[in-house]
């Protein structure tokens, strides 16, 4: 069985839509568990509606770990609550996954919408994974498909770290376990955030959070404010 977990917080504009792509899936052995961090808006109702466990969430660290903790599934698939893709999405995720014995993967991750400036940077960030991946696992947590073994060994995300905790995740699993980016399956995000605060200063954030794990580690306090607005 494969255990979907989405963290989630004051998501019912964006889930609804991420649980009708699950919905229509052709591959159906599967479960979804929404580690709901104590929304205000209608996102348990949504997530009861389709059916979903629901566990105790909080920052997307803890919300993933809860999940993983509750999930019945031996490879668990970690998704953020705005990302959409096809009905062979599960299907082409898990076949590539197992033909290729990976550990943990990632997917090519692309945005909603035609603005061209998202799609310049998005083509960048494919081929900075793509070109690390041997080396320097990264995988972004808007698709990260690993076995339940390998999250254990490894104690599942790290809750103390504020932003790049998917990163860190992935280059950790990666010492113990295959690591690769699955091609067959593509995730498709919004880009609610660059659009809200500014695509220049969202990926002026983003470039210099890449430089500051370089040199200094990983990023455990607010020093670059980014907003994730979920509760502990």
């Amino acid at each position: 069985m494969l255990s979907i977990i989405i963290p989630a917080y004051n998501e019912e504009r964006y889930l609804p839509k991420l649980l009708n792509c699950i919905k229509k899936q052709t591959y159906r052995d599967y479960e979804v568990i929404v580690a709901d961090a104590n929304s205000k808006d209608k996102t348990r109702q949504i997530a009861k509606k389709f059916g979903c466990r629901i566990v105790k969430g909080g920052l997307p660290a803890a919300g993933r770990n809860n999940g993983a903790k509750k999930a019945k599934g031996g490879i668990l698939l970690f998704l953020d609550s705005d990302v959409q893709f096809d009905g062979n999405f599960l299907k082409n995720a898990v076949n590539e996954f197992e033909k290729r014995k990976l550990g943990i993967a990632g997917v090519y991750i692309r945005p909603l919408g035609r603005n061209p400036v998202d799609t310049a940077f998005f083509a960048i960030f494919n081929l900075w994974v793509f070109a690390t991946q041997l080396f320097y696992p990264n995988a972004s947590g808007s698709g990260i498909m690993c076995r339940r073994r390998l999250h254990e060994k490894v104690n599942g995300f790290d809750e103390t770290i504020r932003l790049s905790e998917d990163m860190d995740y992935a280059r950790r699993c990666g010492k113990f376990g295959k690591f690769g980016i699955l091609k067959a399956a593509k995730s498709y995000v919004a880009m609610r955030r660059f659009e809200k605060e500014g695509r220049l200063k969202v990926g002026f954030k983003l470039l210099l959070s890449v430089f500051y794990r370089i040199f200094f580690g990983e990023i455990r306090s607010d020093v670059f404010r980014y907003n994730l607005k979920y509760r502990k």
